[in-house]
Formats: structure tokens, C-alpha cells, sequence
């Protein structure tokens, strides 16, 4: 079958913060993020545990609002782009460092294994031993490549 105006191969349809889509048994939910562009977080929902990740965003009071809601939180992915000493960069162009990165973690409300993605190439393992360091009550792990999760 060749895709055509009446049966195309993709349809792209829009899906607005907070509106819920449901595939296959399975929630998505975009979740506010905060960034120079603009940017979302998603809410994937098994409907036995959820997993947000948020890539993109810097501090955001909203986006806590929408992950404290979730009650059956098991996953939270989280960018850090930037080490302290470049927070004035963090800031400018609206990112993550690990000092800010734990004043976020403290909007946090219920217990979730916390990754770390969207680390500066060539920084990582910095940028993680001062997560590590400050944000240890949270455990944070970075995110590995083709990392699997269930849930």
C-alpha cells in the first residue's frame, strides 16, 4: 500500500501541555520544561509506574507541580548541562548546573530514581561527581546509552 492524503504513513498532530494520549495501553503526557526555545518534558505511564524525563529546561516551578502530582513515580530523567563553575552559562541559556539542579530536587515530593542526561561533552564525569557530591540524598545516576527501563 503506497501512503497517500487519506491514508498517509504519519500524521502529525499537536498535543498540549498537560493533555494525556494514550497508545497501546500506554499514557504520554507533555509536562512543562523552561528553556530559550520552546521546550516539553513527558510523562510515560505504564499505568503500574510512571517515568519523566525532562531534557531541556532550566528551574521550573511547573513542571514540579505536574511531577508532584504523579502518583506512582518510579523514574525521573534530568538534564544537567553544566558544571557550577559555568552557572552564569547555566543561567543564559537556561540549563542546568548541579547547584541548581538540587535546588529543583528539593521540589521533589515523592521518592524516584533520579538520572542525569544532556551532560557537556568531555565534563561528565565532573559535572556528576558535583551531583553526586551535593545531591547525594537523592542518589542521582547518569543516564547510560541504550539504557533500558521497565515499568
Amino acid at each position: 500500500m503506497i501512503p497517500d492524503d487519506v491514508d498517509p504513513f504519519l500524521r502529525y498532530s499537536e498535543i498540549r501541555i498537560g493533555e494525556t494520549v494514550t497508545l497501546k495501553g500506554r499514557s504520554i503526557t507533555p509536562l512543562p520544561a523552561n528553556h530559550v526555545v520552546p521546550a516539553v518534558g513527558f510523562q510515560l505511564d505504564s499505568g503500574a509506574a510512571s517515568l519523566v524525563f525532562s531534557g531541556d529546561t532550566t528551574t521550573c516551578d511547573e513542571l514540579w507541580e505536574a511531577v508532584n502530582n504523579i502518583g506512582n513515580l518510579k523514574y525521573l530523567i534530568i538534564e544537567t548541562a553544566f558544571g557550577n563553575s559555568e552557572i552564569k552559562l547555566a543561567h543564559l541559556s537556561m540549563h542546568l548546573c548541579p547547584s541548581m539542579l538540587l535546588e529543583e530536587l528539593h521540589k521533589l515530593q515523592h521518592p524516584a530514581q533520579v538520572y542525569i542526561t544532556h551532560l557537556k561533552p568531555g565534563e561528565g564525569d565532573e559535572i556528576m561527581h558535583q551531583i553526586e557530591r551535593d545531591a547525594s540524598a537523592y542518589s542521582p545516576l547518569p543516564l547510560e546509552h541504550f539504557q533500558v527501563f521497565e515499568f
